[in-house]
């Protein structure tokens, strides 16, 4: 299939099913500095986009000690509390183990998740990180869907190794397969384009519409474009816009959402 941008209000037009993905990095429900518990008000911030496949970063799948202290602190991981009615599918990737807990990344779906893996792409050192294969099998589709959930780390050595190992986990999976990988990449040197095209076909939504990644860090004042949403085997992939507010008290990081057609 060919990747071509088009504005999404045609995306349904020749496509066998279009949808919309949203990635954000929740950083375990807190502001920025953990000032704030924003979890339920960030809940209802993803509810707003309407989005068919969620893909989160730094979620919390348990925390003693925050449930001790925080008012109002779900008593269920917080990828449950997040789909609640709305997303019936999802998956959790533990990544962080800590005495408190661990925190990992997740990816809620309206569609049946048939199987996911999560993938330890750790480097040497305490910083853990992953990245989470889930299948998709859409009703409408005969081929399945895969999603890819990343948080890549924060040094660069470190995110040139995992870019390799996400790049070598695509050129695995069926060549007629749609792929859609979407999270945190920490690339503000926006290496991983290029790295990622040339050894897996992967492309970059907003770069492909806009010539450049988006600004999501800080969510108050955007200076870096961390934050990614890549596809390959689409017809058509389109940006969707988000409102600043109320994404900019939510977490540390705005949210990417785009339209996708299959």
């Amino acid at each position: 299939m060919k990747d071509s941008p088009l504005h999404p209000t045609s995306l349904a037009s020749d496509a066998r099913l279009a949808f919309k993905v949203l990635t954000v990095n929740v950083h375990k429900g807190f502001t920025s500095f953990n000032r704030r518990f924003m979890l339920h008000e960030l809940r209802e911030a993803v509810r707003q986009v309407a989005a068919d496949v969620v893909f989160l970063q730094e979620v919390l799948g348990t925390h003693q000690r925050h449930a001790s202290r925080v008012r109002n602190f779900p008593a269920q991981p917080h990828y449950e509390f997040l789909a609640d009615s709305i997303w019936n599918q999802y998956a959790y990737g533990r990544n962080a183990v800590y005495d408190s807990g661990h925190h990992g990344n997740a990816l809620l779906s309206k569609f049946p998740i048939v199987h996911f893996e999560n993938h330890d792409i750790s480097v040497a050192g305490p910083e853990r990180r992953g990245m989470l294969h889930c299948v998709l099998q859409p009703p409408q589709l005969a081929t399945p869907v895969h999603a890819i959930c990343v948080h890549l780390g924060l040094q660069e050595a470190h995110r040139h190794h995992q870019l390799h190992r996400l790049a070598a986990l695509v050129r695995s999976l069926p060549e007629g397969d749609p792929i859609i990988v979407a999270g945190d990449f920490n690339d503000w040197r926006g290496r991983a384009h290029s790295l990622l095209l040339r050894e897996a076909g992967l492309r970059e939504v907003f770069v492909h519409s806009f010539g450049r990644a988006v600004r999501t860090f800080p969510a108050t004042m955007p200076l870096l474009p961390l934050d990614r949403i890549y596809v390959r085997g689409v017809v058509v992939h389109a940006p969707v816009p988000l409102p600043r507010r109320p994404w900019s008290r939510l977490s540390d990081h705005a949210p990417l959402a785009a339209e996708i057609a299959l």
